[in-house]
């Protein structure tokens, strides 16, 4: 049965990710945590697959139109997968206590910091990785490979543990890897292709856990859908200087609440 209080919390999420392109994740759990109550590991859970269906979708169109960087997807997913894995078997031994739920919590608090941080700075981590590129190229071309492995799995562990850093942190960490390579549209599309089997592992092993609630996440589907399709038709109305602005501070201001509780 469809809960329209978690619906709306949906169509808010959708809304925002149609206005500013910043990933369900750093935007769904934290309203999931603070404003509708759902214990954190389930809001987690639960958002790992709500992230996993709809960027399925937003990958099968970029993968029509060939935007996603293939090679950089694999390098992310070398070092992501094992990362979601492992995480998964760590966090099935831990019981569930204040203590598991404090850790997601504290984690989240601080992602969410450094997302607004990343919002705010992407420019300038790309202008400084493009001239450290065209300084020294051949070591920088060199170091590439194990960078990015060493990124994805660092977005494994976060992922799987928190749900957040697939999209707005990703795709920073790629700008800063890939200044010169990585336009727009590339840049969007790779984020999205890793971000799909990362979300989907992840997402597999909380159900494994028992921490993913489906009445929850129809709800949430049935808001979201047409909260980004109209958050996408506004996006282009909106200033997006001021739109990254006040995202950012939201974001700071939701994960100074989390760790101070």
């Amino acid at each position: 049965m469809i809960d329209w209080v978690h619906s709306l919390a949906g169509l808010l999420v959708g809304l925002l990710v149609g206005i500013t392109g910043v990933g369900g994740g750093s935007l769904m759990a934290p309203i999931l945590i603070l404003l509708v109550g759902i214990v954190p590991v389930t809001a987690v859970g639960t958002d790992l697959w709500f992230a996993a269906i709809t960027k399925t979708v937003g990958g099968v169109v970029h993968h029509h139109f060939g935007k996603p960087d293939w090679t950089v997807v694999r390098r992310l997913l070398m070092g992501s997968l094992p990362a979601s894995v492992l995480t998964i078997a760590l966090l099935s031994k831990l019981p569930r206590s204040s203590f598991q739920s404090d850790l997601i919590l504290s984690a989240l608090g601080v992602l969410l910091i450094m997302t607004a941080i990343a919002t705010l700075s992407r420019r300038q981590i790309h202008d400084y990785a493009r001239d450290m590129q065209e300084d020294t190229a051949q070591r920088f071309r060199r170091m590439q490979l194990p960078l990015t492995v060493l990124a994805g799995f660092i977005l494994g562990v976060l992922v799987t543990l928190t749900s957040v850093g697939a999209g707005a942190l990703g795709a920073t960490m790629l700008i800063a890897l890939y200044p010169m390579r990585m336009k727009a549209a590339r840049l969007v599309g790779t984020d999205i292709i890793h971000a799909v089997p990362l979300t989907a592992v992840a997402g597999l092993g909380h159900l494994w856990i028992g921490n993913v609630d489906f009445a929850l996440l129809g709800s949430l589907l049935v808001g979201s859908i047409p909260g980004i399709i109209v958050g996408s038709l506004l996006s282009s109305k909106l200033p997006d200087r001021l739109v990254r602005s006040v995202l950012a501070l939201v974001l700071m201001l939701v994960g100074i609440k989390l760790l101070v509780g």
